[in-house]
């Protein structure tokens, strides 16, 4: 999961918002559509899921899930009005709701899936990272923001302790290791369980070596729990079909409890929409930390998360920790 907004894309965002129509009472009723979105990773299995299993009938007329595939297409669809219910990364919706974009987070989708991972046995901890190469994908962005904390912790400086090969994605990083170009990587679910298993058809292998959720929580002093990304509905979501709010999070609590019990059932119905084999999805589920936690409930680790991730100023989350609204439920 990645945050690449900033400050213009909020306020175009806002402004698209604010032009949008809003339906209310028949109209809305007529149209109760229920378009979800998300990115190809674990919580998104969960909808795909909800979807296919028919967790959403008798809550809407009809029910889709679609994988968005990169930030910039994110960031269209919620511009265009298109996207109006999506996993989205926590950082990123705290962002644009502190910069006027009208837009709420209703659930924590996972308690965190990011793991670093190597074929170098002699790593177990975040401090044996030292005079290491890992490769880091999405430059800037949550994945290397909670690394660059834990490494901070343990003491490590990226300019002198360790060398950081910045990966354009996750597949990358899982490349660079493969080929024995980095000694580590840091790599969010499924590609870390995809690395594991290409290692394995190859010979080699390769293992989640540092848990970052279990570094997260000894660092903070608080549960291992990083609530990386969950369910965000914009406004107009919100003013046309409210009503159907607490079902729709029923039914993604429900199909959540689902995939956990049986993730080859729900990998053989996300397989498709997220365009990932579903044996790959099947094995990376007991990795995701899948849970439907509501937003006001997981509050309390959602601000332990972005306080350590804002930076200076809390630059990175629009100046300050979002306030009581911006938590729906």
């Amino acid at each position: 999961m990645t945050d690449r907004f900033n400050r213009r894309t909020a306020l175009g965002l806002f402004g698209a918002a604010a032009a949008m129509p809003v339906l209310t009472g028949a109209a809305a009723a007529a149209t109760a559509e229920l378009a979800l979105y998300g990115p190809p990773a674990g919580p998104s299995v969960t909808l795909a899921h909800a979807v296919a299993s028919g967790r959403f009938d008798g809550i809407a007329t009809a029910a889709s899930f679609t994988a968005w595939r990169t930030p910039d297409e994110l960031r269209a669809g919620l511009t265009s009005g298109s996207i109006q219910l999506s996993v989205v990364p926590v950082q990123a919706a705290a962002n644009l709701y502190n910069r006027g974009f009208p837009i709420r987070l209703a659930n924590v989708m996972t308690n965190g899936l990011l793991y670093v991972i190597s074929n170098d046995t002699g790593i177990s901890s975040v401090a044996d990272l030292k005079g290491k190469t890992v490769a880091v994908p999405f430059r800037g962005d949550t994945p290397e923001i909670i690394l660059t904390q834990l490494l901070e912790h343990a003491g490590l400086a990226l300019d002198s302790d360790l060398d950081i090969s910045y990966a354009g994605t996750p597949i990358e990083a899982m490349q660079l290791l493969l080929a024995g170009r980095v000694d580590a990587a840091l790599a969010a679910e499924p590609s870390s369980t995809a690395a594991i298993l290409k290692a394995r058809t190859a010979g080699k292998t390769i293992s989640r070596v540092i848990d970052i959720q279990q570094a997260w929580g000894a660092m903070s002093g608080a549960a291992p729990v990083v609530p990386q990304a969950g369910l965000a509905l914009t406004g107009t979501f919100i003013d046309a079909h409210g009503d159907m709010i607490p079902a729709l999070l029923d039914a993604i609590a429900q199909a959540t409890r689902d995939t956990l019990a049986d993730p080859q059932a729900a990998a053989d119905n996300a397989a498709a929409p997220l365009g990932m084999p579903a044996p790959l999805l099947a094995a990376s589920v007991p990795h995701c930390n899948l849970v439907a936690r509501p937003a006001a409930e997981a509050r309390g680790d959602v601000e332990r998360m972005l306080t350590a991730m804002a930076g200076a100023d809390m630059a990175r989350i629009g100046g300050k920790l979002p306030d009581d609204a911006f938590y729906l439920s």
